[in-house]
């Protein structure tokens, strides 16, 4: 029997990410439209790493999380959309078992550790706007580090006890993920093992990590606003109410998404809706992040025109430098 199952266990090399199968006369467009997304994602997050490590006047908590943020969301984009645009342009969909659970782990971690993230964010935000005696104090250099440090560690130890769990399963057939990155859900409904401890482990992982994160984050941001409206100047409240509501549309946008595709019972029209709502938290949400967060920022725009004029003056003399040699 044992040696049954194991034949059963090493019968599936790889799995069949389905993606947008359904789509397929769609596929040039998806492909050239993720690939445009693609490279603004990894161009605009890539900027604020840049700034952020070279500009001085930016080295405070509040950009150093920034520059966290858009560390992590570059790599978990790294992670999804090169394999879904190479699947789009060829039209192969394999993915080995190891890649498979690789991605999972990977993918996994990044996005816990944008919820947590998320959640010290906006207590820096809430300190500085409500308790702005306080700041300096409270959030210094090390409890910031400590901060960012451990919502890594959080997000990694979280994805990574999943995924040890899933290394452990039997899988036996079929071998069609219906999504377009190896995720848990569609993956453990593969296997030919007892599911029903790892739903449970999943569901109180996904619980943790999501949950608390964004009541802290809604707390903090009910907080902030309930500040706003008391600036006394109607341009100063009303610049700072039109930040503030950005951000937390952007927030709710991706805590809300992951709770629906997460922690929501396993409804057919849930299965059919939840690789939409994987786009927003996959795609778009580092997407609009940096200019959320960042590049809408003065002291980012000015750290990016300081940026830019050095650079403008360097080819500048580099050609007057060169001229002069000839």
């Amino acid at each position: 029997m044992a040696d049954a199952e194991q034949g059963n266990q090493t019968s599936i090399m790889g799995f069949i990410l389905l993606g947008f199968g359904n789509l397929h006369e769609l596929r040039i467009l998806l492909f050239l439209l993720f690939l445009v997304i693609y490279i603004v994602t990894m161009g605009g997050n890539i900027l604020i790493i840049v700034l952020v490590v070279t500009d001085h006047h930016l080295h405070t908590p509040m950009y150093f999380f920034l520059g966290n943020l858009s560390c992590l969301e570059s790599c978990y984009t790294s992670t999804v959309l090169p394999r879904m645009l190479a699947s789009l342009l060829t039209g192969d969909r394999t993915i080995s078992f190891a890649g498979c659970l690789l991605q999972f782990d990977i993918f996994g971690s990044l996005l816990a550790t944008e919820c947590c993230l998320l959640s010290a964010m906006s207590y820096d935000r809430y300190l500085a706007i409500c308790k702005p005696l306080h700041y300096a104090a409270r959030m210094n250099n090390g409890f910031s580090f400590q901060l960012a440090a451990g919502s890594w560690l959080s997000g990694f130890v979280a994805s990574t006890i999943a995924a040890c769990w899933i290394s452990q399963m039997i899988f036996c057939g079929p071998n069609e993920i219906d999504h377009f990155f190896c995720d848990y859900t569609p993956l453990i409904k593969l296997s030919c093992s007892d599911t029903s401890q790892m739903l449970l482990v999943a569901f109180l992982l996904s619980s943790i990590i999501t949950l608390p994160p964004f009541l802290l984050t809604l707390t903090s941001y009910v907080c902030l606003i309930s500040t706003i409206l008391r600036i006394p100047s109607s341009t100063g409240r009303q610049k700072a109410f039109s930040t503030c509501s950005s951000h937390l549309i952007m927030v709710t946008i991706f805590y809300g998404t992951l709770i629906i595709v997460y922690m929501l019972p396993d409804t057919a029209t849930l299965r059919d809706l939840n690789k939409v709502f994987s786009v927003f938290y996959t795609v778009l949400t580092p997407l609009a992040n940096p200019l959320i967060y960042s590049l809408r920022n003065k002291e980012v725009k000015e750290a990016l025109r300081k940026a830019l004029s050095k650079t403008v003056s360097f080819i500048t003399n580099h050609k007057l430098f060169c001229r002069h040699l000839l």
